[in-house]
């Protein structure tokens, strides 16, 4: 009777360490007295999933499209298009273009980030997530201040400064797509994630040509934002100058790509390594991708 109370007993404790999720090693008595150690092992964290990876991309495009909407016209994105529980954005206004071909540059942009808002929210129906709180004063002021252009910088004070605000952005969107594509696993994900890549390459060659226009000194400050860029994101940056535009392996010529995990470094504006809120995204991203030690 003892060895089987001895028994009960450790099972009873065994169950009840396995029950709370316990990976500490357990002893069970067996016949003679002998114990044998037993270790259980927690589950592993579940897999991202094609979603997961389209709503990060959701939440990248909400901030795009708020940015390039007020700057164009004054408005951001309408309520339908945030989603139901979205967030609020603070900050932004329009901006005063005297060119017409920036003004017209703008609205295009504008539009297609627009579009891509609501195609991922299309293709993700109802699994796409809000619209986070979004940041567009005290982020770029913390990113100009880590750049070395100043203690506050308006992207949406004049044309050149707008130019400069969507450098921030472009090449960061190439990147983060061509990042994600080796881990979708739908092949129309694929394709979708690959056409909106080359849009947004498209609008970082616009937006770094109208650098190179404005002058040696709005190159001089972009080229200090991709330091900053390669520094938050692993790397992986071209200077800009009259010879380079295309922010690629100059080997290879292919886009460089980044981790969901060097995109939330430059969005968040820390290289902390363990975070899950701050820049642009003040309370963090909307769903299962938005901590940069994941």
């Amino acid at each position: 009777m003892q060895k089987i109370d001895e028994l009960l007993n450790a099972l009873t404790r065994r169950n009840f360490l396995v029950g709370a999720g316990s990976a500490a090693a357990l002893t069970a008595v067996g016949c003679g007295g002998s114990s044998t150690p037993i270790t259980v092992t927690p589950p592993p964290p579940a897999a991202l999933t094609d979603v997961d990876y389209l709503n990060f991309a959701l939440n990248l495009e909400y901030l795009e499209a708020s940015f390039y909407l007020i700057a164009a016209t004054g408005s951001g994105l309408s309520s339908t298009d945030m989603g139901s529980g979205a967030g609020t954005v603070t900050g932004g206004s329009q901006v005063a273009f005297t060119s017409s071909i920036q003004k017209e540059y703008a609205y295009e942009i504008a539009q297609e980030e627009l579009n891509h808002v609501r195609f991922l929210r299309s293709a993700l129906g109802t699994s796409a997530v809000p619209m986070p709180n979004i940041d567009l004063v005290n982020s770029f002021n913390a990113a100009a201040s880590a750049a070395g252009i100043g203690a506050t910088f308006n992207p949406f004070a004049d044309p050149n400064s707008f130019l400069l605000g969507a450098f921030v952005f472009e090449d960061v969107g190439v990147t983060a797509y061509h990042g994600a594509a080796g881990a979708l696993t739908d092949k129309t994900n694929l394709g979708a994630a690959a056409g909106i890549m080359a849009v947004e390459a498209y609008h970082a060659a616009e937006i770094r040509t109208l650098i190179l226009a404005a002058g040696s000194n709005y190159v001089a400050l972009a080229n200090k934002i991709s330091n900053l860029r390669a520094t938050l994101g692993g790397g992986n940056e071209t200077p800009l100058s009259a010879t380079t535009i295309v922010a690629a392996d100059p080997t290879t010529a292919i886009a460089f790509a980044r981790t969901p995990q060097q995109v939330l470094n430059i969005v968040y504006a820390s290289a902390d390594g363990n975070l899950s809120m701050g820049g642009f995204f003040p309370n963090g991203l909307n769903g299962n991708i938005k901590a940069t030690a994941a």
